[in-house]
């Protein structure tokens, strides 16, 4: 029994969601999105609610039917407050800064890494060593901040990388030489 895709999802003032066959589109006040959901399961909209049903026990609708569901709340999410990720900077000579539209980072290799962030997607950089990811689509948010730590990942010695605000690093003992 799926307890996510039982949930009931209330939909909040200012916010719209239309179903086009197996397009899902959801208005709101930072932005519109749109997605394709499985006709298999079955979305029932009534007085500001959404409930989800699936017609059978199957192992692929049981995981289409939770899924669905999330990837719905997080549509409806993203349009009325947004998702941000922020990451940290941390080592001797790192640091971040915003050249137009580019983000250009400096993390101890030869060049400057750059990144350009897609359309619905903002990045800021609040300090030389803070970078802010913010955007509608959870997704999308959530793999540019991967693809901007995975450039220097934080290492276990001495610490240094690119780290999530919220993330914690075990710290390794170094070698004791006599």
């Amino acid at each position: 029994m799926s307890r996510i895709g039982n949930k009931t999802i209330t939909i909040p003032e200012g916010v719209t969601v239309t179903r086009n066959e197996d397009i899902v589109t959801v208005k709101g006040p930072k932005g519109e999105l749109s997605r394709s959901f499985s006709p298999v399961i079955t979305m029932n909209v009534e007085d500001n609610e959404i409930n989800f049903s699936r017609p059978n026990d199957l192992k692929v609708n049981r995981a289409l039917h939770g899924t669905m569901r999330a990837n719905l709340n997080n549509m409806i999410v993203g349009v009325t407050v947004g998702f941000e990720k922020t990451l940290e900077l941390v080592g001797v000579g790192y640091r971040a800064q915003i050249q137009g539209e580019k983000l250009v980072l400096n993390v101890g290799y030869s060049h400057p890494v750059e990144f350009i962030p897609e359309a619905g997607i903002t990045v800021e950089v609040p300090a030389n060593t803070k970078v802010v990811v913010k955007g509608t689509n959870k997704e999308k948010v959530g793999a540019l901040a991967a693809n901007i730590r995975s450039m220097r990942p934080p290492e276990p010695y001495k610490g240094k990388g690119i780290r999530y605000s919220d993330e914690v690093v075990r710290r390794k003992e170094g070698k004791t030489g006599k």
